[in-house]
Formats: structure tokens, sequence, C-alpha cells
């Protein structure tokens, strides 16, 4: 590990390059709408009315590229392990979601190029050699961790693009959730560099993205940030920065919506294939709040796991265990809260 206050201003450098490069590709992507054909028009999915340019991704990644170029022209410090997960794992999943945006592509076909990005990660070694929660470390078989982190980098490539449904609301997250990485893994520099790039050209992408939105993130970018999410976790956890559920309670406003919307959905015997509105989020849209109140309302929410994850660092097992099991209560009341909405207005509704 490196000393990332000598690297602080080569660090900032990096984000400024990712943040300047996806601002302006969303400036010029946003109004490119005719020659990409690339709009998401609304469907039974959709909280917006009138078609927007799904072109985002492109800027985020293009962002994403820049920084990470120059933070390797300007150190000289970029690790073959990274370069894999980026290269091998990232460059296959932004084609085959390019190809997704720009024509839709067999699901099959996706979900095996999601596959192949998963496995990048445990050939760069980011697989974990222990399941850890609070006051509990368990150790995994080789087998069994490689298994895990398949379904974990799946699993978070798919549910980021299930919850790229409101202005404003992805972009957030990675800003939110990447900084947040970025200070619990300080100690290593290169790691360091790589959240704060993503964050920074997530930022740049939120200016057009925050309410009312000009430009979408798209397959290309949802899936991105998902896997990228993915491996700074794992490759946080593996290095020791943090334990792998801190990263988990970072990006749990994530997580918990979008795990626990399929698991309800698969108890009514819902498709849950078919696109839909029953995200917690778009539900407080649909209720009445819009994209702007309800996604101030999950800034607030990331925010405070965010708080919770770098206090968490410094607890004890025991405390670390009761923060956990408080946020825990936390979830379990803002759902129900968000069905109490519903059914009071329903009845107000009702002839």
């Amino acid at each position: 590990m490196t000393d990332l206050s000598s690297d602080f201003w080569l660090a900032m450098l990096a984000g400024i390059f990712a943040f300047g490069t996806a601002l302006a590709f969303c400036r010029v992507l946003s109004r490119l709408i005719h020659p990409l054909r690339l709009l998401d028009h609304p469907n039974d999915r959709s909280l917006h009315a009138r078609p927007i340019p799904r072109t985002g991704g492109m800027a985020v990644l293009a962002g994403v590229l820049v920084g990470v170029l120059v933070n390797a022209m300007v150190m000289k410090d970029f690790s073959s392990r990274a370069g894999l997960f980026l290269g091998v794992g990232l460059a296959p999943l932004a084609v085959i979601s390019w190809l997704d945006d720009y024509r839709d592509i067999a699901a099959r076909w996706r979900l095996l190029i999601h596959l192949w990005a998963a496995v990048s990660l445990p050939a760069a070694g980011f697989a974990p050699d222990s399941f850890n929660l609070p006051g509990l470390v368990l150790p995994l078989p080789s087998s069994i961790a490689v298994l895990l982190t398949l379904l974990f980098t799946v699993w978070m490539i798919n549910l980021y693009n299930f919850m790229d449904g409101m202005d404003g609301f992805a972009g957030g997250m990675a800003v939110i959730g990447f900084t947040t990485l970025a200070w619990l893994g300080r100690a290593d520099a290169e790691f360091t560099v790589i959240c704060l790039v993503v964050a920074a050209a997530g930022a740049g992408f939120l200016v057009y993205n925050f309410p009312p939105a000009k430009i979408f993130l798209g397959d290309t970018g949802s899936t991105v940030l998902g896997f990228l999410a993915a491996a700074c976790s794992l490759w946080g956890s593996k290095m020791g920065l943090f334990p792998l559920w801190i990263a988990w309670l970072v990006f749990s406003p994530f997580i918990v919506d979008a795990t626990v919307t399929l698991l309800r959905r698969l108890l009514h015997g819902e498709k849950v294939w078919e696109a839909h509105r029953s995200h917690y989020y778009q539900r407080l849209v649909l209720l009445g709040w819009g994209h702007r109140r309800t996604v101030l309302a999950e800034y607030a929410l990331m925010l405070a796991c965010a708080g919770s994850a770098l206090l968490a660092v410094s607890l004890p097992p025991t405390a670390q265990a009761v923060l956990a099991l408080g946020w825990a209560l936390i979830y379990s009341l803002l759902m129900w809260r968000v069905g109490r909405l519903e059914r009071r207005r329903a009845t107000v509704l009702a002839p």
C-alpha cells in the first residue's frame, strides 16, 4: 500500500479530468438525438413522459477512462489486477450494453457477458477469503468464494440497472457511494484514485441528469456502474481496507430496494423479467412526491448510510452488530411507511 497524502493532488487531477470529460460528453450527447437514435421512450416501467437520450453512460465511461489514463500516465503506478477487471471485464460489458441500448440484445447474450465480467474479478484475485459480518468471520472455501463473487457481481450489475429509473438517482448513488469507498480505502492510493474517478465521472453526468433530466445513463452506464461498485467493494475488502459488509451498507439504498422488490414480486408470482414500477422509489414518485423530492430523500438516505459506514469501521464488533440491526429496522420502517402511504391514498381516492 502507498500513502495517499503524497498523491492527493494527482488524485484530484485525475478526478477533475474525469468530471470534465463526463460533463463535456453529456453536453454533446444530450443533443445528438437523431444521429445516434438512442432515446429512452416511456414504457410500463418509466417515470418520465417524453423521450430522453440514453447516452449518458457513454459520457460516464469516457470520464472514467480518461481519469484512469491520466492517473496511469502521471503516477505511473497502475496494477495489472486493476487493469484486468477494467479491461477484460469492463470492456465487453460496456460493448454489449451499448448494443442493447442501440437495439435490443437477447437476454441470454447479456447474461453471458455479465458472467464474463464477473469472472474477471476472481481472476484478478478479488474473491473474498471469508464471509464477514459484524462480529462474525466465516472462512470460505475457494470454490464457494468464487461462486458468491459471481452471484454478487451479476446481481450488482443488474440491480443498478433496475434502480436507474428516476432522475438523479443512479448518478447520486455513484457520487456518494464511490466517494465513501475512496475515503474508506484512502490507505491505498490506486484504489482511492479509481473510486474518486468513478465518483467524479458520475458527478459530471449528474449535472445533466438531476431533475428534470436532460440525459439518462442507459444500460451502458448503469451496468458499468454496477460492475464497478461490485469490483471496488470486493477489491477494497480483499486488501483489508474495509469489511465487505461495509460496502454493502454504503450501497444499501440500491441493494435493499432492488432485492426486496425482486423477492416480493417472486412471492406474488409476478413475471420478474417484465417491466414494472414497484420499486420503492418508483412508488414514492407515483404517490405524488415527484422526482426531485424523492431523489433528495434518497440522497439523505445515502448520506446516512455513508456516514454509518465511516463510523462503523472504528467501532468494536458488538457496536457494529447493533448498527447493522439498526439499519435493518430503519429499512423495515421505511418500507412499511411507503405501504401505509399507498393504503392511505387508496382510501382517499376510493369512491
